[in-house]
């Protein structure tokens, strides 16, 4: 097998009906789904399956939902893979998952930070009221600058939250701060500004009421050296032991997710195929503007694993 990365997805690719076709013919993806809603004991697989939308989109509910979902396709993946992967890597929330399929923390062990994670990043939203959207056309420096200015402008706070691919940034703050970055970005040129559909200014500094009680639940987790290396967000490099786990996913709550570093980490590495395996098809489509030399595969259904295993 050619060198190959998969990565797993966040926050923002869930959709109701996410899973239920893997379930439906997959035993072990069924097994995953069974796992989660006993552990948390409410159905996660109905709302994955049924919804409502509004429900799936709340914050405490999406996360553990998306890292369900993309665990229930790696179990059916895996064992189907004729060779290892050379890395994993994940985005943001998708970042557990990759920690799980590379054998780094149990399934259980995580499912209950990614739950608390929700929680407590809900609850810091509705502490410190902020908001975040995305910033297309501009240079990732330029939209630093921009924040800055903001900044300076409005005594709020507001930073680049998402490095994802040449072109396309994330910024997350206040929402003074913010509406001003989103005026400041659209007069600079921007080809689209688009304020996102949430609540909470996600990798900022207004995530810091949230941080001491995660760093809490992180530490008393059991983690493992990754058998896989796992690129982290934080640092765009393998998390080689437990300790730099550990504090990449109490940063994580505050520092930017440098996706695009991260996956030309790999690239840079040997690898000429990029499979992201969980719902939807986001990190595809930023491969194509990171690197349009790199195969990119979507693993997210049914007949994706079906196509994927007989290439």
């Amino acid at each position: 097998m050619a060198e190959v990365a998969f990565v797993f997805p966040g926050q923002g690719s869930q959709y109701v009906g996410m899973g239920q076709d893997v379930c439906e013919s997959y035993p072990p993806a069924r097994a995953v789904f069974d796992e989660a809603d006993s552990l948390l004991g409410f159905p996660l697989s109905r709302l994955c399956f049924s919804g409502p939308e509004e429900d799936l989109n709340d914050t405490v509910n999406t996360q553990p939902a998306v890292f369900v979902a993309s665990l229930a396709l790696w179990r059916v993946l895996e064992p189907r893979l004729p060779g290892p992967a050379r890395f994993f890597a994940g985005h943001s929330l998708g970042e557990y998952a990759a920690l799980v399929a590379s054998d780094a923390v149990e399934f259980s062990s995580a499912l209950s930070l990614v739950r608390e994670r929700g929680r407590l990043m809900q609850e810091a939203g509705e502490q410190s009221r902020g908001g975040m959207a995305a910033v297309l056309g501009l240079d990732g420096l330029e939209v630093e600058e921009i924040c800055r200015r903001a900044e300076e402008a409005t005594g709020g706070m507001v930073q680049v939250a998402n490095f994802n691919c040449p072109g396309q940034t994330v910024i997350s703050g206040s929402e003074e701060a913010l509406a001003q970055a989103i005026s400041s970005a659209e007069a600079a040129g921007a080809a689209r500004v688009v304020k996102l559909a949430v609540s909470i200014a996600a990798h900022s500094p207004l995530m810091l009421p949230a941080e001491a009680a995660f760093r809490t639940q992180v530490e008393a987790a059991s983690f493992r050296q990754p058998r896989t290396p796992i690129v982290g967000n934080v640092s765009a490099e393998p998390l080689l032991s437990s300790d730099r786990i550990v504090s990449e996913l109490v940063g994580q709550l505050t520092a930017p997710v440098r996706w695009s570093e991260s996956v030309q980490f790999m690239v840079n590495r040997g690898v000429e195929t990029v499979v992201e395996v969980g719902p939807g098809k986001v990190l595809t489509g930023l491969m194509k503007r990171i690197d349009r030399r790199v195969k990119r595969v979507s693993v997210g259904d049914q007949a994706a694993i079906e196509s994927f295993v007989g290439a």
